[in-house]
């Protein structure tokens, strides 16, 4: 276990708060732990502050990269006959066709809230105390209390972007269990008054070696980074042009005023067990195998690779995996690119073909690794020092990922189109029709071998530097400097091209555009949970890619309250585009 900052306090957190909306706060208590009660020793606090950053971490999975990555045009969770039917949920969600009794968005705003309810309650306890008692500082207190603050403010944003329509729930307990929706703009204005606040509060980043043992502490800079998104984001959820303030902030942190960061050399660098060393990273929710590891979780990227591919890898700690999550196709069953603009990631990538992150995903031994992506035919020398290739889970055909869809089998690898042996191919490409051929994997963090120190340690990235990067230069292209964005661009994109690379930009604004924006930011984020927000902040999360059409209207941009949320509190309104469905 990597020795931060967490693993010094974190300890067995209690859960000595309710999540039920209708709670009588004048009830008697007897069986439980109330606040006074709990907060005895120095070590308590620092439970109580950490159990709202654990909720933090889990809630990056389930819900919330199932709306940020599946309902977008990278990922695809199609149905590889039988595996990952589920009832459909998979296609609701990648045709926009969710209902108000589907699991992901009620998951997304209940997940959220509930983290906000845990950092209302350690900011009323903590602030409370006697830090003479604990023999702790003020300013120890007031760090605490900041931190909470922040990592509550990144809550809002996530709602905000997602449903727009939110309450502001800022005391605990609140008196209020039936609270009403604010207008987006008001939300938006507390969470920027909020982190303006907090750029005066929280600590400057030390050194120029990654966060160390304060990683995942929220800093200046994380904070600054935090407006950053809001003010990029400003025109789409609430209508008024900030772009102007997010590239103040962007130049405020990439010229160091908030602490020193810079952009990794390597690219797989903020990604790697390591990674609290690496200075591109801003903010990060720390892992450690055995421990919390929600990165390497089902609802994330250990279902990221083919049922049987553990071996591929040489991790063989956790048994089977399984493919949940897979990029869509680029090409249709003739081999032919798809002409819709988005999606096609693999394509996207392809056009720039010395990319170095298109090298197959191998683990080279002492916690290293090349590539990014599972492609084609995976082999691996077993125990008996035989070449052996992944299968199908059942057995019957060895595997060979393609940048298709369909019921490939056992087709020869030569072949574009399905020619299984077992019988006629079906000659359908859609979320239907699926086999375990279909789609590269991506594999951004690594799957170590089970003898690497390295296994499972890698913190998961909120924030890194090249986001803000990529920040200012959407800005300056929105506000016409095309050579400026082209040059920012190429900061981070140096890493990938070997020296002299004609994939360079030229930085004279010839070559960027809104779609190789689009695009560039999806090479750069792929699987980072931002693609979603990208899609609707240029308007085209409606427009079609494979197997999805062009949607009539743009309601699916806010997603829906769920029906269970309606009925528990009357005072919420459904966003437009959706039935109330109170009973």
């Amino acid at each position: 276990m990597k020795p931060t900052y967490w693993a010094k306090h974190t300890g067995i957190v209690l859960l000595f708060i309710l999540l039920t909306g209708c709670t009588n706060l004048d009830e008697t208590t007897y069986d439980i732990i109330t606040s006074e009660t709990f907060y005895q020793t120095k070590d308590n606090v620092y439970q109580g502050f950490v159990r709202a950053f654990e909720h933090a971490y889990w809630s990056c999975a389930g819900s919330s990269f199932q709306i940020q990555e599946n309902s977008a045009d990278h990922f695809m969770t199609p149905n590889r006959q039988g595996h990952w039917l589920d009832g459909q949920t998979y296609f609701r969600i990648h045709w926009h066709a969710w209902t108000i009794d589907d699991g992901a968005p009620d998951g997304a705003w209940k997940n959220n809230f509930q983290g906000i309810v845990f950092t209302n309650s350690a900011i009323n306890d903590i602030s409370k105390l006697d830090p003479a008692k604990f023999n702790m500082a003020a300013d120890e207190i007031n760090m605490l209390t900041g931190n909470l603050r922040a990592l509550r403010a990144w809550f809002y944003i996530r709602l905000l972007d997602m449903f727009r329509n939110i309450p502001l729930a800022n005391t605990y307990p609140d008196e209020n269990i039936q609270p009403s929706q604010v207008p987006p703009k008001e939300a938006f204005n507390f969470i920027e008054s909020e982190l303006l606040e907090l750029l005066n509060i929280l600590d400057t980043k030390e050194g120029n070696s990654g966060n160390g043992n304060k990683q995942g502490l929220w800093t200046k800079a994380a904070a600054a980074s935090l407006l950053v998104r809001l003010y990029l984001n400003a025109e789409l959820w609430i209508g008024e042009n900030r772009y102007a303030d997010c590239a103040t902030y962007a130049q405020k942190l990439i010229d160091g005023q908030y602490g020193s960061y810079d952009i990794a050399s390597r690219w797989d660098a903020p990604f790697d067990w390591n990674n609290e060393t690496c200075n591109e990273i801003i903010y990060a929710f720390t892992s450690s195998y055995g421990y919390a590891h929600w990165v390497y979780g089902n609802d994330m990227f250990w279902w990221g690779a083919p049922f049987k591919s553990a071996p591929y890898f040489g991790f063989s700690d956790w048994g089977d995996m399984n493919p949940r999550f897979a990029l869509q196709p680029g090409l249709d069953l003739e081999g032919k690119e798809y002409a819709f603009e988005n999606g096609k990631p693999v394509r996207k990538f392809k056009k720039y073909p010395d990319d170095i992150r298109l090298k197959k995903y191998r683990n080279l031994g002492g916690s290293a690794r090349e590539g990014m992506f599972l492609y084609g035919d995976l082999d691996y020398v077993d125990a008996n020092s035989a070449t052996q290739h992944v299968k199908a889970d059942n057995g019957k055909y060895t595997l060979y990922l393609r940048d298709q869809v369909g019921w490939y089998e056992d087709t020869d690898t030569n072949s574009i189109s399905p020619n299984p042996s077992g019988g006629s191919p079906v000659m359908i490409s859609d979320m239907d029709h699926a086999d375990q051929s279909s789609g590269w994997c991506l594999i951004k963090y690594p799957v170590y071998r089970t003898d690497d120190a390295g296994k499972m340690e890698s913190d998961y990235v909120v924030i890194r530097l090249a986001e803000i990067y990529y920040s200012l230069a959407e800005c300056k292209f929105r506000l016409g400097d095309k050579a400026g964005a082209e040059a920012l661009l190429n900061k981070v994109r140096a890493r990938y091209f070997p020296a002299n690379s004609t994939s360079l930009y030229k930085e004279d604004g010839s070559q960027i555009t809104e779609q190789e924006l689009i695009d560039e930011w999806g090479r750069e984020f792929i699987g980072e949970g931002l693609r979603r927000t990208i899609l609707c902040r240029f308007g085209v999360y409606t427009s079609p890619w494979w197997d999805k059409s062009q949607e009539a209207d743009n309601h699916t941009m806010i997603l829906p309250l769920s029906r269970g949320i309606l009925n528990s509190n009357l005072n919420l309104k459904q966003n437009p585009g959706y039935p109330d469905g109170r009973e």
